[in-house]
């Protein structure tokens, strides 16, 4: 059967994901699936997305969504809200790029942010950055909610009959009650990086160590 792997928030956290991805492995026909928020916060956002571009020109299978990062990131380079992007990570991003000998991403980068989706669904699943608004059909969701909500999805019922898979809102453990799973595991503050593997809701998780 083929698998889904499914890997959340990494928020420029490179050891954690060059340690996750030695923890499992995929098969020829498995898909490798990131929730989002590959930037800001840790210190190897450039590192972060360099080992992405590779993944996804070696694999078969890649599905990248976009977080709220990467649209603040996005904003910031086209001049809008520059201080609220700084003020929640940024900074650190414009390092590590910095350090890597760019003032801004380079075009293979910017073309990558620009192509990233909003959501991916399957049979038994949605995989979205934030959540869903409560009581709102998929098909009409708004994309601000599918980037930035928080606990008024996670309190509700699940209503779309799909298990949906999230990241956004760090938990000190995987978040999985009321057809929901949480990925956010708070890598960039002391916690460790979380991949699922579906079917069959197996963790895999990694330190930067």
């Amino acid at each position: 059967m083929d698998k889904i792997f499914a890997i959340g928030d990494i928020h420029g956290c490179f050891s954690h994901l060059n340690n996750l991805l030695n923890r499992f492995k995929l098969g020829q026909n498995d898909t490798l699936l990131f929730l989002g928020d590959y930037i800001d916060r840790g210190p190897d956002s450039y590192e972060v997305v360099e080992t992405i571009l590779r993944l996804r020109s070696k694999l078969a299978k890649v599905i990248c969504l976009k977080g709220n990062h990467e649209q603040m990131y996005i904003d910031y380079l086209q001049g809008k809200d520059q201080d609220f992007f700084l003020s929640n990570g940024g900074n650190y991003t414009l390092r590590s790029y910095k350090k890597n000998g760019w003032k801004y991403p380079p075009p293979e980068h910017m073309e990558f942010f620009l192509s990233l989706d909003l959501y991916y669904e399957t049979e038994d699943c949605i995989f979205v950055h934030a959540g869903l608004r409560p009581n709102v059909p998929f098909q009409d969701q708004n994309p601000e909610d599918m980037l930035w909500i928080r606990s008024s999805f996670h309190s509700s019922p699940n209503t779309w009959n799909k298990t949906i898979v999230f990241g956004h809102t760090p938990f000190p453990e995987p978040y999985m009650k009321e057809g929901k799973i949480g990925i956010d595991t708070g890598a960039c503050i002391g916690g460790l990086l979380t991949c699922v593997e579906l079917p069959g809701t197996i963790l895999h998780q990694a330190t930067g160590q």
